[in-house]
């Protein structure tokens, strides 16, 4: 490979002399120029070297390092080559990556920009494969209590692989033979770039399908590819295809490569196949052996049903021998009933005479009723004298108390005091005026007679207690009816 610099780069070398008849560069200007020269020099390379520092960025680009016991050499794969690396890059393995080399001039390094990576020999990629199964061995996925038993007779059968090969082929015509069953075939590719997606989509689309319906849900899941090289193989040992197998609510057959190729899904699946044969085997028995053995187990049922009802005639008869005659035991209770009926009549008739006798004894004792009657009108009518005279008592007796209450009533009563001459004063309010002092001129007052009421109006001024009492004294020289003031 030839190599071309720009003049004037390697003049720098010729000496003072003719270094000062030289132009110099900006720094940007020689940045730029060892841009060119390095991208013209190396437009296309492949380099090979362990990964070192694998980083992917937010924006989807992946920065990462190659590295060999020499050197190191920075790498970027940017966001629209990504889906086209054809693997995952991971630390520590050993790749061989196709690209071209530029330079980053804010730091004046270069770079290996990367179109494309495969991994370098088989040996690195069973070391990748390996360790990957540890990881997932170590999560629990490839455990046996995962593992589900097949269905014995599938409905219906989904196929994962690709539908130009002769695997499809080979299992379809293997199920036509043992036992034609519906198949959903779900066409992805099997390498390549895409694959890995293809089939975890598959495996997962299958699930999601409805339990009832036309397409429903399958009863078994194949997932199938031809015999390859490893890297052929690789798409199934990836994370996404091992990761839904191992969470497929489906029984999973895996039947990839050959019988001596082994990739992580079959320790994810139910059930590994060493071919895609075989996996149709194992999805379906065999039509004819299945109607020969039903049809063997129908004759060995009928077979045993004979057996059991002649066993059971020949005891039922052994039975009827020791049994004897039947008339005879009926003859025998058919006596003793007639002694028991005999004997309950005789206690009936006993029992009816002692119950006639009990009962002509307590009538003998009993007294006719309407002497009964006559006994208990004249108790009544006794009776009823003696609560009539306790009654008028009663009534006298309450009568003269209540007389005696009123007179010791009438004689607390006011109005006595009315009778003998007294009246009663009282305010507007009907409050009584016992004082002087309670009483001043012009007061509305209302008088009360023992025969009646009188309203006045108060005038002149109180007297005092001396003059009240002189009046008092000289008030029977004025009439019958003596002042109150």
């Amino acid at each position: 490979m030839s190599t071309q610099i720009e003049p004037g780069l390697l003049d720098a070398d010729a000496g003072p002399a003719v270094g000062d008849n030289l132009t110099p560069y900006t720094v940007g200007e020689l940045a730029r120029a060892v841009k060119r020269t390095i991208e013209g020099a190396y437009g296309l390379v492949r380099v090979r070297g362990e990964l070192l520092r694998v980083k992917r960025h937010t924006s989807g680009h992946i920065y990462l390092c190659l590295k060999d016991e020499d050197a190191v050499l920075d790498g970027v794969v940017w966001r629209s080559a990504v889906s086209r690396l054809g693997l995952i890059p991971e630390d520590g393995i050993e790749v061989i990556c196709t690209g071209r080399v530029t330079t980053y001039p804010a730091r004046s390094s270069y770079q290996l920009v990367i179109e494309s990576m495969e991994l370098a020999g088989q040996g690195a990629l069973l070391k990748l494969i390996e360790e990957r199964r540890k990881k997932l061995a170590a999560e629990g996925l490839f455990d046996s209590d995962r593992k589900r038993p097949l269905p014995s007779l599938p409905g219906v059968i989904g196929v994962v692989t690709s539908p130009t090969g002769a695997v499809i082929r080979d299992i379809l015509h293997r199920l036509a033979d043992r036992f034609p069953r519906d198949v959903l075939i779900w066409p992805v590719a099997v390498q390549g770039a895409t694959a890995a997606a293809e089939v975890a989509a598959a495996i997962n689309g299958f699930n999601a399908l409805p339990l009832v319906g036309w397409p429903r849900r399958p009863d078994v899941l194949i997932v199938a590819r031809g015999g390859g090289a490893i890297e052929d193989l690789m798409a199934f040992n990836e994370e996404i295809v091992v990761r839904a197998a191992a969470a497929s609510a489906i029984p999973l057959i895996s039947a990839v490569g050959h019988e001596t190729d082994t990739t992580l899904i079959d320790f994810a699946s139910d059930v590994r196949a060493p071919t895609p044969t075989a996996a149709a085997e194992f999805a379906v028995p065999v039509r004819l052996q299945l109607l020969a053995r039903v049809e063997e187990c129908s004759s060995r049922l009928l077979f045993q049903i004979e057996r059991s009802v002649a066993f059971k005639r020949s005891e039922l008869q052994a039975l009827e021998r020791g049994l004897g005659n039947p008339r005879h035991a009926i003859e025998a209770h058919a006596q003793r009933l007639d002694g028991l009926e005999e004997r309950l009549e005789g206690a009936r008739r006993n029992y009816f005479d002692r119950q006639a006798q009990t009962v002509g004894t307590w009538g003998a004792r009993l007294r006719h009723p309407l002497q009964q009657i006559q006994d208990m009108k004249r108790h009544l009518e006794t009776q009823g004298r003696s609560l009539d005279a306790g009654f008028r008592r009663s009534v006298d007796s309450a009568q003269a108390r209540f007389q005696r209450l009123g007179d010791l009533l009438e004689s607390y009563s006011y109005r006595g005091v009315l009778k003998r001459g007294f009246a009663l004063v009282s305010d507007s309010a009907g409050h009584a005026i016992g004082s002087s002092t309670d009483a001043s001129p012009g007061t509305e007052v209302s008088i009360e007679f023992h025969d009646g009421k009188v309203g006045a109006t108060l005038d002149g001024t109180a007297e005092t207690p001396a003059r009240s009492r002189a009046v008092k004294a000289e008030a029977p020289k004025s009439g019958p009816q003596g002042r109150l003031f």
